[in-house]
């Protein structure tokens, strides 16, 4: 079986799936069609740079860490967990994700990808498609769990955007977020503008200078903060999504509420080059302990974890999306998804963006 595998990972890929070498020597993979090109490394399984066909300045909304998954584990372990060596934010941006196969039929490209979990005793893979047309990713996950015990699962998609996208008084991120919380304490040099633990409803936050933070926009100030917000109840799926307002660009995630009901805002504003906007759709509010995320559960009404049944598989599925926008779209007030096709409406300007979706969510 193991010589089959090696001669298996040996075979030469499709050219949309060849593996270059980022900068940083890291193999890595690329996924594309004639509208995008998405490399992902294999190095933690890391979604790495994401740019649109034809773009001359080859512009990546992905911050420098881009999207990684925080597996099992979201933030820091507990003691216990620290001293038998489980890491920040779990084990899964740690280990060498291994390709298992990259088929084509086709309009469809695929790449399969996986990684074992020592400490956890799990199994994660991924699957990512893209359709020839279409300014698309498909992620479908699954997680396999090795022991014969039921546990809450820690599982945070931890989507990061970055400078040159990333600019002050050019960017806006928009989610149908409902009641929110802002995190305790997180020490770091920067200061923070809005008041620890203290509940709000999206996007207005409140001050540590009495008034309220639009937390949709970019600040002209270096801070940073951290706040949740658990997507509005009443839909089936959830979006974040970052639009450039002067190279009228949008990136964005749709996702099935169910499965990622929380939105983590990690708003990391340096004012430099390691600026970051975390975009963190989860099974949990905050990046926290295992221990603490049970012990809060719920919250707003909302479930704070997953579980995973002993020796079983759960799955799950989400979208990403880039393309351009039209002038005058200047935030997104919902997203659907329907007979194909995906809506992306700014409902008070009248504009909007159809985007085909052959794959379903």
């Amino acid at each position: 079986m193991r010589t089959f595998l090696l001669a298996l990972l040996m075979l030469p890929l499709p050219v949309s799936a060849q593996r270059p070498a980022d900068s940083d020597g890291r193999k890595a993979v690329s996924l594309s069609n004639d509208k995008i090109d998405l490399t992902v490394l294999l190095n933690g399984g890391t979604l790495a740079r994401l740019v649109l066909s034809g773009d001359p300045e080859r512009i990546s909304p992905l911050a420098t860490m881009g999207h990684f998954l925080c597996l099992d584990g979201f933030g820091a372990p507990s003691s216990e967990e620290m001293a038998a060596g489980m890491p920040f934010h779990g084990e899964a941006s740690k280990q060498l994700w291994k390709v298992t196969s990259s088929p084509s039929s086709g309009k469809l490209r695929s790449l399969r990808i996986s990684a074992l979990l020592p400490l956890a005793q799990e199994n994660i893979s991924r699957t990512l498609e893209i359709v020839d047309g279409e300014n698309v990713i498909y992620v479908e996950s699954e997680l396999e769990n090795l022991v014969a015990v039921d546990r809450p699962v820690s599982w945070a998609e931890h989507a990061t955007i970055g400078p040159p996208f990333l600019e002050k008084g050019k960017l806006v991120v928009d989610m149908p977020g409902a009641r929110c919380r802002v995190r305790a304490e997180k020490p770091h040099a920067l200061p923070n503008r809005l008041v620890f633990l203290r509940d709000f409803t999206w996007p207005m936050a409140p001050a540590v200078d009495g008034g309220q933070a639009d937390l949709r926009s970019v600040p002209e100030q270096n801070y940073l903060d951290l706040a949740s917000c658990q997507m509005d109840p009443k839909r089936t799926l959830g979006f974040v999504t970052a639009l450039h307002l002067g190279k009228h660009l949008l990136f964005g995630y749709v996702f099935r509420r169910a499965e990622y009901p929380w939105v983590m805002s990690w708003m990391n504003y340096t004012g430099n080059a390691r600026a970051a906007r975390g975009m963190e759709f989860s099974t949990q509010p905050f990046d926290v302990s295992r221990r603490e995320t049970v012990e809060a559960n719920p919250m707003f009404g909302t479930p704070t974890f997953r579980w995973l049944p002993a020796k079983s598989k759960i799955r799950s599925r989400f979208l990403l999306f880039y393309a351009r926008a039209p002038e005058g779209l200047t935030k997104v007030d919902d997203i659907t998804l329907a007979g194909g096709v995906l809506t992306i409406e700014d409902c008070a300007a009248g504009k909007r963006i159809t985007l085909p979706v052959s794959l379903p969510l």
